[in-house]
């Protein structure tokens, strides 16, 4: 299929139409029963289970995947579904190569964990397949709490609350549900709609209800929030980026790298997404990896990751670094941007080398530069709250140990909250245990 140019120096319509489709499929092919049972036998059911000890959710991981090996696939999913509701996600998306299966006695003997990400998968898959929904709400307690955010550390809390019997109404910003699993994950990390199937099938327990279009300090504040419920708890996610502060930062095609993202894990014809030829991703965190990779995906020509720390530094993971390269994503680290050119849009940027000394990143005197027709900005994002009834931290809503804020009869969990280390199945066991906590308090 021939190139299509844009006035503004981004293509769109690259490929041929099933590459799209290749390049976009499924980034781990399930396992077939076969392959399922194979794997559960390479598990040693260790007594002391390092890998539940990784895991965030504390889920029985021996448990699980010993019912797998005896055909107790339902009763597996569900030894998982009581830690972590969302684990059908946390098995697409989680970084288990850093938590549970590096946690693994395979992998310390001989490099080689038991998949115990792609065993989640398997069992999940099977009971949300097969079953409406494996859990009831306890009776009516007449409570009704409110969720703000409908991401993973929200639908947690609003699960477990509603298993409680509690009435639960959640306030979403957006139109959809899911917060980053629907709008801010690699597509070929979760294909097949699997982000909306999933939390339609978490809210068939039902006893909870999902207003949309709600912008917490947009019309909707904590004052009156406490007011009509007996509980909140906050989830609003990091709603802000963080700039650059270049100079030509506003220069056309100088975008948020979350928004590209968005924009593409909303797209129903992948075609149309628009990539330059030449892209740079500015970060060295999991979004930045998730934008490279797409691009390249995407089709475009060349795509360059910079960071400004070494290796080492990356909040990506060795595996994502590693991912991205498979890809024809070059990595340059070290580097930190001067300064953006272009007429009107973006053409060129200049970075300076870094160097780390004494634990203190300085810049050199080594300049070079990059040409570039589309940039993403992945560099962290942030907390932006006008609130101030709620006490900040760092940046963040601060929080105790059982999630509670500086305001009676308020919670928060998640990205937006104290503690957390901005990971799904972090933030579901935010909520879930938040939801706890609140359920005691109302009893």
């Amino acid at each position: 299929m021939p190139n299509k140019r844009l006035t503004d120096g981004i293509t769109t319509e690259r490929l041929a139409l099933n590459d799209y489709v290749e390049n976009f499929s499924d980034l781990h092919a399930p396992l077939d029963n076969h392959e399922a049972l194979i794997e559960a036998d390479r598990c040693y059911f260790c007594y002391d289970a390092p890998c539940m000890t990784a895991c965030p959710t504390s889920i029985d991981v021996p448990l699980f995947i010993r019912q797998i090996s005896t055909g107790n696939n339902i009763g597996s999913a569900k030894t998982i579904f009581d830690q972590n509701i969302l684990g059908g996600m946390c098995a697409r998306v989680c970084p288990t190569e850093t938590l549970c299966e590096q946690a693994c006695v395979r992998e310390a003997a001989e490099g080689k964990p038991v998949k115990i990400g792609q065993l989640q998968r398997y069992a999940t898959d099977i009971l949300m397949s097969e079953i409406a929904h494996p859990y009831t709400r306890d009776a009516s307690t007449g409570k009704k709490v409110a969720v703000v955010g409908g991401g993973p550390s929200g639908l947690a809390c609003a699960h477990r609350l509603a298993m409680k019997g509690h009435e639960v109404v959640i306030y979403e910003a957006k139109q959809k549900a899911g917060g980053l699993n629907e709008f801010g994950i690699a597509a070929y990390k979760s294909v097949d709609n699997f982000a909306q199937d999933e939390v339609e099938w978490l809210l068939s327990i039902g006893g909870i209800n999902i207003k949309y279009g709600q912008k917490f300090g947009g019309g909707l504040e904590v004052s009156q929030l406490t007011n009509d419920y007996d509980a909140v708890y906050l989830s609003i996610g990091l709603n802000g980026v963080n700039a650059l502060r270049l100079s030509g930062e506003d220069k056309q095609n100088v975008v948020d790298a979350v928004d590209f993202i968005s924009e593409l894990r909303q797209s129903n014809d992948l075609s149309k997404v628009p990539v330059g030829r030449r892209v740079v991703v500015i970060g060295g965190g999991m979004t930045a990896v998730d934008a490279a990779v797409q691009s390249k995906l995407l089709g475009a020509d060349e795509v360059t990751m910079v960071y400004r720390r070494g290796k080492e530094n990356m909040g990506a993971s060795p595996y994502e670094q590693q991912l991205a390269t498979s890809k024809g994503v070059r990595i340059i680290y070290n580097a930190q941007p001067n300064k953006i050119s272009g007429n009107g849009s973006v053409e060129t940027i200049e970075f300076t080398h870094t160097e780390t000394i004494n634990g203190k990143l300085q810049a050199t005197d080594k300049n070079f530069t990059l040409v570039a027709d589309q940039v993403f900005k992945a560099i962290g994002q942030k907390l932006e709250l006008t609130n101030d009834m709620i006490a900040i931290d760092y940046g963040k809503i601060q929080v105790n140990e059982n999630s509670r804020t500086s305001l009676k009869g308020v919670w928060a969990g998640g990205d937006c909250a104290t503690g957390g280390d901005d990971l799904t199945v972090t933030a579901v066991a935010e909520g879930r245990d938040a939801a706890e906590d609140i359920h005691a308090s109302l009893a």
